[in-house]
């Protein structure tokens, strides 16, 4: 599953390669998906230049100007893929021809891809947004009894952490994933802020030059101890995997547990 950095590199892909040009065509696929008619969406979306495309998220948003944001959800296995003018992709949901023949669809052989036109805006804290602050997520850990990685990645906290991430999160901080939120010291908290925001941010920048065009492709080669092919971390230490909240998670003895 692409998570935040996968993401971020993809829309800023997108928007390289789309940014201004016009959507000639839009053909849905798979209509149960959206949240109007593939009527309505074709309506409001087509003949629009698009302005921009940012990730907001676990979502890319395509923004075609007011009114007009497409927001795409990934979910499990969806991939975006380019296509050209008369191309149909493979398992799409929906598809984009732009004037000039260029072209991409949001495609998922499960289905479960979903677009959605003008999502609702989140006041939520995206990870890597300013208002997830120091003080934020002090206040928020400061209530919760839920181990910390349930937390990180509760996108109803904080927008964008996926289950991979937050096992390399906590182990920079060498905090355990099993840790009570609440008993986390307040010098571990901003610690853990700034692991944050410079982890995600060295993935994206990692990621991006490497697939410097692509709009898919998972890049796992700087996880430090997230992947069942990784069995000792950088400091050597055996890597220990226990499912928390129905995910695996990635950690070592090093971590230290608050309770």
């Amino acid at each position: 599953m692409p998570e935040l950095p996968d993401l971020e590199v993809f829309a800023a892909n997108l928007e390289k390669r789309f940014k201004d040009k016009t959507l000639e065509r839009l053909e849905v696929q798979v209509a149960k998906k959206l949240n109007v008619t593939e009527s309505e969406l074709k309506e409001i979306l087509e003949g629009h230049r698009l302005a921009a495309v940012r990730r907001a998220g676990k979502t890319i948003q395509l923004d075609f100007g007011a009114e007009r944001v497409l927001g795409l959800h990934l979910m499990l296995h969806g991939e975006l893929k380019l296509i050209e003018a008369n191309e149909n992709s493979k398992h799409a949901i929906v598809s984009f021809y732009f004037k000039g023949g260029d072209g991409f669809a949001l495609s998922d052989f499960q289905k479960s891809a979903t677009p959605t036109l003008n999502p609702a805006a989140s006041d939520v804290p995206d990870a890597l947004s300013k208002e997830m602050s120091v003080a934020y997520l002090e206040a928020v850990l400061a209530k919760k009894k839920a181990p910390i990685k349930t937390v990180l990645m509760d996108q109803n906290i904080i927008r964008g952490i996926g289950n991979t991430y937050a096992d390399e999160i906590l182990w920079e901080t060498r905090i355990s994933p099993f840790s009570v939120s609440k008993a986390i010291p307040g010098a571990k908290v901003k610690e853990l802020h700034q692991v944050i925001r410079k982890l995600l941010g060295k993935e994206i920048e990692q990621i991006g030059k490497l697939l410097p065009d692509e709009l898919g492709g998972e890049i796992r080669d700087f996880l430090k101890i997230h992947g069942a092919g990784i069995k000792e971390s950088p400091t050597g230490r055996k890597i220990m995997v226990q499912e928390i909240g129905g995910r695996k998670s990635y950690y070592t003895d090093e971590q230290q547990l608050y309770k």
